[in-house]
């Protein structure tokens, strides 16, 4: 008995020891009479630990001699082994820690201490909230400390720090479980709404009326991958997407581009609006015809909300931050990535970049979860495309993604964009002609039908469009091509528009 004694006391000795080490003269956040009695009462109720598994881990403990004990319960649960006094000191023994808990007669003072377990939920999130205080200290003086030294940049100590602190976010965002009666009644509200649509949509329209069909528009909280390989188009058509939805329906989306500047996306936005080759977009030799098109056709771009981002190499943690504002402040309902592989999860370390991707796909759903917006991001496909043969050979697949298969896991929908006159194939199997076509082919959905859709693509305009409305914009730009008699028009920067809002904001 003395010689458990002494233990106990050097177990006291040594906790108070720890008690000690401070930051700027104050005590860290603990509660260790909490951590006593939530370990107790792990020893004396059965079913206790699945009430704090999804709550505590081992570090979760400010008392070293806990985390050991908890750790050791940990073990228990995971081999199925029952959770008692005997059981957690012998795992210890197995471990070779308790001698340095303090011996079975420590253990015995935590089993007397509760009497149940009734509050046990109640205590350890008091606990996991402590150490989420005590980890955003040591955080904070680490970056603190760093940034006194001159030897480190500071854009890397930033980028560093929003990984940390992305991180730690990470590991402690929980929620709670739901009872079914208000979700049944949520959804039989949006069934309601839909209901009322005369479109039969439920989700958020891309103005493509097949894709439409079978996806009843990108849904609330769906991390949707579109992948194609260099050339096929994907920025086009998230930029034909980006301006059905906010000029032809007014939905607020973000475009985060990650290859492209501002002005260089917003040039591609007015050829695809206002059907001008790029060149001439550049270098501004439109003529007559073309600069009636533009006063036309730009009208539909003024006040479109749209919101462009061309911050280079963005971190997940930046678009985190980033998106929450754009959802609070412009009530934005969709965001655009382009593209997912130019992202990083800088200031965390990877072992390969496959897990880096692995990481931004999962933060990108957890992402779309969090705002319950669709996050659309464009992928690259590797080289396996271009070994095949044969139309049926060049059409992308799932295997096909690249760098992560994590990408496919964690996405709700996969689509891809094939362009088959890229290959030199005009014409199908049965012979129908493939030229200025592009096919979506939707091999994922996991809410949904797959299928493919047939698009027309507008290679000079960088524009996909319904195949119906060729129609219309032949007989729009026959009107304009037989006004020959136009007048050269005077430099743009004498021209009247009008409308005037927006026309100090001219992207040239």
């Amino acid at each position: 008995m003395a010689e458990q004694n002494k233990k106990s006391n050097y177990t006291s000795n040594r906790s108070k020891k720890a008690e000690t080490t401070e930051e700027s003269g104050r005590l860290q956040p603990q509660a260790r009479e909490m951590e006593e009695a939530v370990l107790g009462a792990l020893m004396i109720e059965k079913d206790a630990y699945s009430i704090t598994s999804d709550i505590l881990r081992p570090e979760s403990f400010y008392d070293k001699t806990h985390e050991l004990i908890y750790s050791a319960i940990q073990d228990l649960a995971s081999q199925q082994k029952p959770i008692d006094m005997i059981t957690v000191v012998e795992q210890l023994k197995k471990r070779g820690d308790i001698e340095t808990i303090g011996g079975p007669f420590y253990i015995a003072q935590l089993s007397n201490k509760v009497v149940s377990s009734v509050h046990l939920d109640y205590h350890a999130r008091i606990i996991a909230q402590k150490y989420l205080a005590r980890e955003l200290i040591r955080f904070s003086s680490k970056v603190a400390s760093k940034a006194f030294d001159e030897t480190i940049d500071v854009e890397d100590l930033m980028q560093e720090a929003e990984g940390t602190l992305f991180e730690i976010s990470q590991r402690n965002v929980k929620k709670d479980v739901q009872q079914i009666n208000p979700i049944i009644k949520e959804a039989i509200e949006l069934m309601q709404i839909a209901a009322q649509r005369t479109d039969g949509l439920s989700g958020i329209q891309t103005g493509f009326k097949q894709l439409d069909k079978i996806t009843s528009g990108w849904q609330k909280s769906d991390l949707i991958i579109i992948a194609a390989r260099p050339a096929m188009g994907k920025t086009a058509f998230v930029l034909s997407m980006a301006k059905n939805m906010a000029v032809d329906f007014n939905i607020p989306v973000a475009v985060f581009s990650l290859e492209m500047a501002n002005v260089q996306l917003v040039n591609r936005l007015i050829v695809n609006v206002c059907q001008i080759p790029g060149e001439k977009i550049k270098n501004g030799q439109l003529a007559p015809f073309e600069w009636e098109q533009l006063d036309y056709k730009i009208k539909e771009l003024f006040d479109a909300p749209i919101y462009v981002d061309d911050t280079a190499s963005l971190s997940v943690f930046e678009l985190r931050t980033k998106a929450r504002r754009l959802v609070k402040e412009h009530d934005v309902k969709c965001i655009i990535i382009d593209y997912l592989q130019l992202m990083n999860a800088s200031g965390m370390s990877f072992g390969s970049r496959e897990q880096e991707v692995s990481m931004i796909s999962r933060s990108l759903k957890g992402l779309a979860k969090e705002l319950n917006i669709p996050i659309i991001a464009l992928s690259q496909l590797n080289r396996g495309v271009e070994s095949r043969v044969g139309n049926e050979g060049k059409r992308p697949q799932l295997s096909d993604l690249r760098e992560s298969g994590a990408i496919e896991q964690d996405a709700d929908m996969v689509c891809f964009i094939h362009r088959p006159e890229y290959y030199k194939i005009f014409t199908d199997e049965k012979g129908n002609d493939l030229t200025g076509k592009a096919e979506i082919i939707i091999s994922k959905h996991r809410n949904g039908a797959t299928g493919d859709v047939l698009l027309s693509f507008k290679k000079e305009f960088a524009r996909f469009q319904n195949l119906d409305d060729d129609q219309l914009v032949g007989e729009f730009q026959s009107r304009l091509n037989s006004q020959e008699e136009l007048v050269p028009p005077p430099s743009y920067q004498e021209r009247n528009f009008t409308i005037e809002a927006g026309a100090d904001n001219l992207p040239f």
